[in-house]
């Protein structure tokens, strides 16, 4: 196993029954070097994700990311197949590998940028090896892997066709990739009432939401990376909160913090108090509660083989559109 890092100069160490691979901490922070000219602040991110982890309870905050993790898993149980070793990308304390099987998948490297949520990963029966290194240079030989899951994590990174790039080199051919992550419309209740309060108390307003990808762009980016057979479809998840203000805590409690070089380092506290009457009275329910909406992209995307099923040359088809309003009668005919 040894030979799946490259030239990082890793540390093998044991941990019980999983042994962790220290890929060392070059790649990090060569991600947050290149400072403004960034969307995102990463080794700000790398310590939200550490401070989430070592909180009392952690797994109070894991609600929404094990609900992904699970649809992700489904789609890894769709394919009739069994993947001797896969890697998930972002993959904090498991929230994938919870659901998978050994008929399934047969030995997974789980990897994170954040140290502490790979020091509590979550039971698995499948043998798991961990990797502290960042989802934008994936310290692995090409071709290595059969599948590549990666489940609420690459929202953060600042070259989203990058990491695409990344995944897409360490898959072998006919090696698929499985990835979820968030979309434009996650916490738009939250956003549209933080920008009227602070327009309403400051006269103007910062970004306090990150900005995400379009669904239309997902598509393009995945396929400039060499994927083919591409799937991309999105859907919503509300939870439900006693108000603003624990949406704010749970999201800190996630490690899902604004961590944007151009944020707002401070709020005021009439700013605060303007947006939760903001955010009740536009979008509250009637039972006081206030909505959260988190809207999430699954893609799916294949390694290039020869033996893949290709579509049809254009023009080679058997038979006319026009002829399917006659299968009925075609049907019956033969059976009679």
């Amino acid at each position: 196993m040894g030979a799946l890092v490259r030239g990082l100069g890793s540390l093998l160490l044991r941990a019980g029954c999983c042994r962790r691979f220290w890929a060392g901490e070059a790649a990090a922070a060569a991600s947050s070097s290149a400072g403004a000219r960034s969307p995102f602040d990463r080794a700000l991110k790398r310590k939200q994700k550490n401070w989430a982890a070592l909180q009392p309870e952690p797994a109070k905050y894991n609600y929404l990311r094990e609900e992904v993790g699970g649809r992700v898993a489904d789609r890894v149980f769709d394919i009739a197949r069994t993947f001797p070793l896969a890697l998930d990308v972002g993959s904090g304390s498991g929230y994938v590998a919870q659901y998978l099987n050994k008929e399934i998948v047969e030995k997974l490297i789980q990897m994170d940028v954040a140290e502490n949520a790979l020091k509590n990963t979550t039971e698995s029966e499948i043998p798991t090896f961990s990797v502290i290194a960042d989802e934008e240079f994936l310290p692995f030989k090409e071709d290595t892997f059969d599948l590549v899951v990666s489940s609420l994590s690459l929202h953060w990174v600042n070259d989203l066709p990058g990491a695409f790039r990344e995944i897409h080199q360490v898959l072998k051919p006919n090696g698929v990739f499985i990835g979820a992550m968030f979309g434009g419309e996650t916490l738009y209740e939250l956003r549209c009432s933080l920008q009227l309060a602070e327009l309403e108390r400051e006269g103007g307003f910062a970004p306090h939401i990150s900005p995400f990808t379009a669904v239309t762009d997902l598509g393009h980016l995945l396929g400039r990376a060499g994927f083919n057979t591409l799937t991309v479809d999105t859907d919503e998840i509300q939870v439900n909160y006693p108000g603003m203000f624990e949406i704010m805590e749970d999201l800190q409690g996630m490690g899902e913090s604004n961590c944007s070089w151009n944020r707002k380092h401070m709020l005021h506290r009439e700013t605060m108090l303007a947006a939760a009457a903001i955010y009740q009275e536009m979008y509250g329910n009637n039972d006081g509660s206030v909505p959260a909406t988190f809207q999430i992209y699954y893609m799916i995307g294949w390694k290039f083989q020869e033996s893949q099923a290709r579509p049809a040359q254009r023009g080679s088809a058997t038979v006319s559109f026009a002829d399917l309003a006659k299968i009925n009668a075609i049907i019956s005919g033969e059976k009679k």
